[in-house]
């Protein structure tokens, strides 16, 4: 019986974190299709499936206006252009998020301002957020990590309060929801992400800004190509920050799946939830009733100092995973030395882990990591 355990487990390989393999294989045919005919019009920049993306992720998404840029990133700091945000005006932010988040405010020159997170959701907590307005403050950039919702009623009302601009970082949730309206559409403009392991990936970079104020939008599609409304007739000064014409028709092929596959992500997530529920020392992910949570990760807190040796166990096993993130934004050397006293997010970075996911995952494979985790915290 051993003896073939043991060569089930050698047959079974490296899992990875994401296996963006399974969409490829499903997808191939209607993708080369869809580049074919690109690479047929001729039209590699601002054609037909950039217009027919923007309108259809408009639609999906229930937003009046859509701009695809060639980054999230772009979109971040493009949206906080448009708003009016620049040199000398803060920006609240959370610390516990990727780099890009707080680099977007730095890149306008404005100032970054962290405020500490939900021990549960890990997302900024809107209840904080008024101990760090100052006269100077001008907007917030709330971040849905890992696919979650932050609570926005409460800091939409704060920001109605004080006239800020709420700019949503939607990178890691398109398709979530709060209170059954999509991530992105609450705020002043709302910004996403389409690298490869995003739940709607491009296979490179891409991005996608939304806003129901047309003049935002109006200033971020000048803002895009080189500040200008007409070619040749420069306005401001922008970038050249348009998404390609072969990214958009592979996003075509894919933004029809994309409650398919966030269902999926949901159901590993509920697979994983029945395995680890009750195992000591571990919090698993929560999902609060205001929130659809899309999961593009499923993340572990590990008590008691043992992240690092249950994240070296599981690689031992073959079974990779991947720390979002270790050193909090305002610990990271660009912003450091810093002052600002966040133990919330600076617990999680010590103890937060990610363990593989992806919509086709086999309740197999996920139960094959559960027994690990088991075993190695035992």
């Amino acid at each position: 019986m051993r003896e073939r355990e043991n060569k089930a487990e050698k047959a079974r390989g490296k899992i990875p974190v994401l296996d963006i393999g399974c969409e490829v294989r499903e997808l191939k045919p209607q993708m080369m299709d869809a580049i074919e005919k690109v690479l047929d019009s001729g039209a590699f920049i601002m054609g037909d499936n950039v217009k027919a993306f923007e309108r259809e992720a408009a639609e999906y998404l229930g937003a009046a206006h859509s701009i695809a840029l060639n980054s999230g990133t772009d979109a971040l700091v493009i949206a906080l252009l448009a708003a009016g945000i620049g040199e000398g005006d803060e920006v609240v932010t959370t610390p516990f998020t990727f780099f890009a988040t707080a680099e977007a405010i730095s890149r306008v020159g404005a100032v970054p301002v962290f405020v500490d997170v939900e021990p549960d959701t890990f997302n900024l907590d809107p209840g904080r957020l008024e101990t760090v307005l100052t006269a100077k403050t001008k907007a917030v950039i709330p971040v849905h990590l890992f696919g979650h919702a932050v609570d926005m009623d409460p800091l939409l009302e704060m920001a109605a309060r004080y006239d800020l601009k709420v700019i949503e970082d939607v990178a890691q949730g398109f398709g979530g929801e709060y209170k059954n309206r999509k991530l992105g559409t609450l705020g002043t403009a709302g910004c996403y992400s389409f690298f490869p392991s995003k739940n709607l990936g491009a296979y490179g970079d891409g991005g996608l800004l939304v806003t129901n104020d047309p003049d935002l939008a109006e200033r971020a599609a000048m803002l895009r190509t080189h500040g200008s409304r007409k070619k040749y007739y420069n306005e401001l000064i922008g970038f050249n920050s348009r998404l390609d014409e072969i990214q958009a028709a592979i996003l075509r092929v894919k933004l029809p799946r994309i409650e398919e596959w966030n269902a999926g992500r949901r159901l590993a997530a509920e697979r994983y939830r029945a395995c680890l529920s009750g195992l000591e020392g571990v919090t698993l992910p929560e999902e609060k009733s205001y929130a659809k949570h899309v999961y593009h990760q499923y993340t572990l807190r590990i008590a008691d100092g043992k992240r690092d040796e249950l994240q070296a166990r599981l690689e031992a096993e073959g079974i990779s995973s991947i720390v979002y993130y270790p050193l909090p934004v305002h610990r990271l050397p660009v912003y450091a030395p810093s002052l600002w006293d966040l133990p919330t997010a600076e617990a999680l970075a010590g103890e937060v882990l990610s363990i593989p996911i992806w919509p086709q995952i086999e309740a197999e494979t996920q139960l094959w990591i559960s027994e690990k985790i088991k075993q190695s915290l035992r």
